[in-house]
């Protein structure tokens, strides 16, 4: 993946118009307007003159095509010019006092230097260009997917465009090669379960999405970039299978200290290790708790586990399965707006279709939005994955335990109304540069997760099943094996990469508390393996939550529930740090 914020968020944007919002929301003390006017013009610098073209495949996916004929450098050359820029920048950055500053400009500030903090760390100590085989193969195909995905263009200007990169991707692998020192085992088995799908990815997907291209000179070009990156795609896979596995000694963990500045760097969060495994471990046991109360009343003779085999065997069929989900957006939106939980900004639904190849192995369902310079190629993707078509059907039922209708009603909920999707309409209020392109997990995941309970404590189950108690009990068994699994995220991330935990341990770990089938704890599992804080889902849930209830503690009886999610909003995908000291003005603690 590319290095850049876009690599995992495809923030805000559509073609719809609104009036900007937020531009000057934070009352601004006499005196800091030209403060804040300076440190705009820098964040633009660093913006145009180094982010945007160090991440030109972000660049793309945030609609800015400037830069769409280009490719990362991957090369270690590459790398090192890239964290002197970086140091350069944590220098002018820091050098602005956020004193001068307005309360909402400070926050900006606080997003931008920790963006470039972040990605030295990354850089330095994480080091996924020495470390991961996926981070160049996942990477150049990740790459040409943002050129293909979206219509921004004429196909023959995007297919122009791709040619040029596939003409670097070689340059890639090569540094693939040069770059990567002892991969650990997990990370170079990842790569090879994927490889196979890149390289049917450029086999057939791609050419089929310039299919319509009528430039016959380009179409040769084409032809000829694309047979060589899959050439050096089959020869990457073969030496990593001969040459780098048998080698991978590496340790994918990336330790205590990195943790912690990770965590603060990304999420604003400088909570001691062992105080976040408590807060999260309390959160888990009352979710295990009333997850076994909700089962009880189910079915008093079985145990919590074996109303829980029977939830995960009532999933629809590979094939119904985008239908199905589908169908939940009706009795959501009609939720949402009868009970006043929040504004949609717009009518238009996401479109559901099967998850690209190269995010397959490591992730069931995302949302992906369109970026917020987008003006022309406007779907949002609401993204499933599907068993393989090969797999035996044991292995295939286990991979759709995951998606029993009541977890597919709160996967719905969180990919799509009211959370990511919702939460990417509210973009388009945000008249802020720094906003529409950094942010957080912790908000962006958060939130989603957050809306998951959220719904449900508001009436959702008995308003879809208004006289069918068993139904409306299954809703809420399904939103806590979520939840669940969520907590079994938070522990395993610091526990695998602090050392207390072996990936046969927080597999098990996955099954036994948080509630998985064998298949998604395998899964889940390797993504914590190089996603190591995604604790920022019940984080971030836990974060708003506690903002919610000291929001409604400030106002009393003036509390709305759907001004205070609209207000939320407003705010963009800022770490909940920051959102809290512009909605409370106050430095409170976040937890």
């Amino acid at each position: 993946m590319t290095r850049g914020w876009g690599k995992r968020w495809h923030l805000a944007a559509c073609a719809l118009v609104f009036a900007p919002l937020l531009a000057g929301a934070a009352t601004k003390p006499a005196g800091t307007a030209a403060a804040d006017q300076a440190f705009a013009h820098l964040a633009d610098q660093y913006f145009d003159t180094f982010y945007l073209p160090t991440n030109p495949s972000a660049a793309t996916s945030y609609g800015i095509h400037e830069y769409d004929g280009k490719l990362e450098d991957f090369s270690r050359a590459g790398i090192d010019a890239e964290v002197k820029a970086l140091e350069s920048w944590k220098a002018r950055v820091g050098a602005v006092d956020p004193a001068s500053l307005s309360l909402y400009v400070r926050g900006d500030r606080d997003l931008v230097l920790n963006n470039i903090r972040s990605s030295l760390l990354t850089l330095q100590a994480i080091r996924p260009w020495e470390k991961n085989p996926d981070f160049y193969s996942s990477g150049i195909t990740s790459s040409a997917f943002t050129l293909m995905e979206r219509r921004f263009a004429p196909p023959e200007t995007r297919l122009r465009d791709l040619v040029s990169r596939e003409r670097q991707m070689p340059g890639a692998l090569r540094a693939a090669r040069a770059n990567l020192k002892n991969p650990p085992k997990i990370y170079t088995e990842i790569a090879l379960e994927q490889l196979p799908g890149l390289i049917q990815f450029f086999r057939h997907d791609v050419p089929s999405a310039f299919a319509d291209v009528g430039d016959a000179a380009l179409k040769k070009e084409f032809t000829e970039s694309n047979e060589a990156v899959i050439k050096v795609l089959g020869e990457y896979q073969a030496w990593l299978k001969k040459d780098v596995l048998p080698k991978s000694h590496g340790d994918f963990r990336i330790g205590a200290r990195v943790f912690r500045e990770k965590l603060e760097y990304d999420e604003m969060v400088d909570l001691p290790l062992d105080k976040l495994i408590a807060l999260d471990e309390a959160n888990m046991k009352a979710n295990q708790a009333e997850f076994a109360k909700v089962a009880k009343e189910l079915d008093p003779g079985k145990t919590p586990r074996e109303v829980l085999a029977e939830l995960a065997a009532d999933h629809p069929q590979p094939d119904e399965l985008l239908d199905t989900f589908r169908s939940t957006f009706d009795s959501l939106i009609g939720f949402i707006q009868d009970r006043h939980i929040i504004t949609i900004p717009s009518t238009v639904r996401p479109t559901l279709e099967e998850t690209p190849p190269f995010m397959r192995a490591t992730t069931f369902a995302s949302m992906d939005t369109p970026g917020p310079y987008e003006t022309k190629a406007t779907t949002a993707y609401f993204n499933v994955t599907l068993p393989d078509k090969d797999w035996p059907k044991q292995r295939a039922d286990e991979f759709m335990a995951q998606f029993s209708y009541p977890v597919i009603t709160s996967v719905a909920t969180h990919e799509a109304y009211p959370g990511h999707y919702v939460q990417f309409l509210w973009m388009h209020k945000v008249d802020d540069r720094v906003r529409k392109l950094l942010g957080s997990a912790t908000n962006a995941e958060g939130w989603a997760h957050y809306c998951e309970q959220m719904m449900l404590d508001e009436g959702l189950a008995q308003y879809e099943f208004p006289h069918d108690r068993r139904q409306q009990l299954l809703l809420r068994l399904g939103q806590l094996q979520d939840a669940l699994l969520r907590n079994a995220r938070f522990i395993v991330g610091i526990k695998l990469h602090t050392g207390q935990m072996t990936l046969d341990q927080a597999k098990k770990f996955f099954v036994e508390e948080g509630y998985q089938s064998p298949a998604v704890g395998e899964v889940e599992t390797k993504r914590g393996t190089s996603d190591p804080t995604y604790l920022y889902y019940t984080l971030g849930k836990l974060e708003i939550l506690k903002l919610r209830a000291d929001v409604e503690r400030k106002e009393g009886a003036d509390f709305n529930l759907e001004k205070f999610h609209d207000d939320f909003m407003q705010h963009g995908f800022a770490p909940i740090a920051i959102v809290r000291r512009e909605m409370l003005q106050d430095d409170s603690p976040v937890l």
